[in-house]
């Protein structure tokens, strides 16, 4: 279990992940690049992870790499609904319930069967418009999933990834 200090400073970092990470414009070749990106990091890592970028209700980009199970298609579908639902990271949303000591059932209302506050969902914002959709990673540990969407967003953005990145444990 993080320490009280670390989920502040973790969630005071997401936050500003949300802000800064955000496109002027999206579309379903910027989605396939962005899903190949998050593809080739994740085998740098030799790892193993499905992806999901929906834009708007629209699956654009879904990839289960070898060594997943059909279980990373479905933490995937629960981790996007906590982000859409909430617009924001499911990593932030989890650390929040932490902070707070409660679960998005008893805080919410919210089922298990169809939400989940672990790391590895970002919300899909346009900039003036809002939250439109979510990218989604299911198969590394949480902090892996949330960390790996963000450097590739990052980089994709321009943005210097030493500014957004959360504290190495």
């Amino acid at each position: 279990m993080e320490s009280q200090p670390n989920l502040a400073a973790d969630l005071a970092r997401i936050a500003l992940q949300e802000e800064r990470l955000q496109f002027d414009h999206f579309t379903a070749e910027t989605a396939w690049e962005l899903g190949s990106r998050l593809r080739e990091a994740v085998k740098a890592r030799r790892g193993a992870a499905a992806i999901d970028i929906q834009l708007a209700g629209q699956p654009l980009f879904f990839l289960a790499m070898p060594g997943t199970t059909p279980d990373n298609g479905e933490w995937i579908r629960r981790k996007r609904n906590t982000t859409l639902h909430f617009h924001r990271s499911s990593y932030a949303v989890g650390l929040r319930l932490q902070q707070n000591q409660t679960t998005l059932s008893d805080r919410y209302g919210l089922s298990n069967q169809n939400y989940a506050s672990h790391g590895g969902s970002f919300p899909l914002w346009l900039k003036g418009t809002g939250c439109m959709g979510a990218i989604t990673v299911s198969g590394l540990p949480q902090r892996e999933d949330h960390s790996l969407i963000v450097a590739v967003l990052a980089n994709w953005l321009k943005l210097p990834i030493d500014e957004l990145a959360l504290d190495e444990r």
